[in-house]
């Protein structure tokens, strides 16, 4: 637990303190838990040290009243820049997924010698999406000569009004599990994976139904979409080719506004958190960046 902002953030690090430091953002309303263990063990393996956090309102930073968040998406954006200073780390590569993209976006703008390099996952200009579409996902999955055989499978996405009772474990995990699916791909982690990781969210989380309203009340943040031509710092932009959520438009509009960045497309990877299928691809992706 370390002081950031007049708060208290929960942070973890992985590897060595002398490698360059690494910040993973999360999405909106997601503890660093949905960063898988293994993977951030793996980054570190790249000699990186690796930084994970709470956002506010997730985990067991602090948490507000729902409904009642006293904080915006700017304060979002320092509370990242807290955690370096907190941890006495002057730049970082920075790795942001959905929001975390847009967390990263701010930062390189506005703060650009914090940024070492940028790796914007799943996410859009300024982090915006459109609204939610009917979802279909892939189910089993044959692979054949680096070819993917996906039987199309079609898993109700959760309702607009959210009715779940985010104080009932079960139903909290339930519910969880469900929204990870609607928003993969044949490669999402199999249904034990993952409740061991909402399980864990719901034990380290002091309010999920606070975390869910109060990230969305407190928004991106401003625009940043006229300001990304002044980013400098080495960009690739990672999508899957399955995201419903933030369609293929987007990460392309992303890669075109920022001066030098690579797009990356993930086969077969929908609106999630890496699944282990695709960490060597973007495991390289990230750390090729600095070489």
């Amino acid at each position: 637990m370390l002081p950031v902002n007049g708060i208290e953030m929960c942070v973890e690090t992985f590897g060595e303190p002398i490698d360059p430091p690494l910040l993973l953002l999360a999405a909106d309303a997601s503890s660093m838990d949905w960063w898988d263990d293994e993977f951030c063990r793996r980054l570190a393996a790249g000699r990186r040290f690796v930084i994970r956090y709470d956002h506010r309102d997730t985990g067991r930073s602090t948490s507000y009243p729902a409904g009642r968040p006293a904080y915006s998406g700017v304060d979002l954006m320092y509370d990242a820049i807290g955690v370096l200073d907190a941890l006495r780390v002057p730049a970082a590569h920075l790795v942001g997924f959905s929001l975390g993209g847009a967390l990263a976006q701010r930062i390189a703008v506005h703060h650009p010698s914090r940024v070492l390099t940028l790796t914007l996952m799943s996410t859009s200009v300024d982090g915006t999406a459109p609204g939610h579409a009917p979802v279909t996902v892939a189910g089993p999955v044959a692979v054949s000569a680096g070819t993917v055989t996906a039987v199309v499978r079609t898993v109700e996405a959760p309702p607009a009004t959210d009715e779940t009772d985010w104080s009932n474990r079960r139903a909290a995990v339930a519910r969880m599990i469900d929204e990870v699916r609607a928003r993969g791909g044949p490669f999402t982690p199999e249904e034990p994976h993952l409740r061991r990781s909402a399980e864990r969210v719901f034990d380290r989380s002091a309010d999920l139904a606070a975390t869910r309203l109060n990230h969305r009340l407190a928004g991106y943040g401003p625009p940043v979409r006229d300001m990304l031509c002044s980013i400098a710092a080495p960009t690739v932009v990672l999508h899957g080719t399955l995201d419903r959520h933030i369609t293929t438009d987007h990460p392309e509009e992303l890669a075109r506004s920022i001066p030098g960045a690579r797009l990356v497309w993930l086969d077969g990877i929908g609106h999630e958190f890496p699944p282990r299928a695709v960490w060597t691809q973007v495991l390289t992706a990230i750390l090729a960046l600095a070489t």
